[in-house]
């Protein structure tokens, strides 16, 4: 069995399994998503954005089309060198930890996906919201996109099986110690895989109280990519704006 001693997500994350398994993300949501959060919070025309955690892209590449000057960044080398084909004038892309503050300043910081409480150290969530307070600039805007953890745990499918480009990745899930915890075994070319995505089960409550101690003020929440209200049993997401 294969498996990496590294923390999970820069394991997986850099592997082409990981892309395998997530290929049929709704693009076309997303990028509704993106139309719906520009516009709402009236970012400039040629505005700066940073895309926290970006992957291979599909968020920052979008939104240069909408003519927003963007950086896109993630610890993901792979992602990175993937992501870099598409740079141009005002697209870029870099290896970096969000948990640290990137040398510039934006009007917008979004962190997209369930891209956060990843993290080993506790410590590196609260530092991840300190960074994004000093990459915005004084009229900027911090957005958090994450799962509403309080639905997810309710929703949890224990066991199933996906099947991709003829892979059965088989996902197992869990709720440990205030993690959601996703087990993902298979076998492709001839090897067995192991991996694991652990993920803090953050609730908003436990947000507000790490925007309080970074000195963030919330100042919006919505529940869904079309930003309607956020109701704890029901939402899907946990969007939350911040500055």
């Amino acid at each position: 069995m294969i498996k990496s001693e590294k923390e999970w997500f820069a394991s997986w994350f850099d592997s082409p399994f990981y892309h395998i398994l997530y290929k049929d993300r709704d693009y076309t949501e997303a990028q509704q998503f993106m139309d719906n959060l520009t516009n709402y919070l009236n970012i400039p025309e040629g505005g700066k954005i940073l895309d926290l955690a970006c992957g291979k892209g599909r968020h920052s590449i979008y939104l240069n089309t909408l003519g927003y000057n963007v950086t896109g960044v993630d610890l993901s080398a792979n992602s990175i060198t993937h992501a870099k084909q598409f740079e141009n004038e005002t697209l870029k892309f870099n290896v970096h930890d969000m948990s640290k503050p990137y040398k510039e300043q934006f009007d917008a910081v979004f962190n997209l996906f369930t891209s956060f409480g990843y993290f080993d150290k506790e410590e590196d969530n609260l530092n991840t919201i300190k960074a994004i307070k000093a990459e915005l600039n004084e009229t900027g805007f911090g957005v958090i996109d994450f799962m509403n953890s309080e639905y997810v745990i309710d929703n949890l499918v224990a066991e199933d099986v996906k099947t991709v480009e003829g892979i059965a990745f088989t996902q197992k899930r869990s709720v440990v110690d205030g993690y959601i915890i996703k087990d993902i075994s298979f076998t492709a070319e001839g090897k067995d895989y192991n991996f694991q995505e652990r993920v803090r089960g953050f609730t908003l409550a436990d947000f507000e109280a790490l925007f309080e101690q970074a000195g963030v003020y919330l100042l919006d929440v919505f529940g869904d990519f079309k930003l309607n209200p956020f109701h704890a049993k029901q939402s899907e997401r946990l969007i939350m704006i911040f500055k």
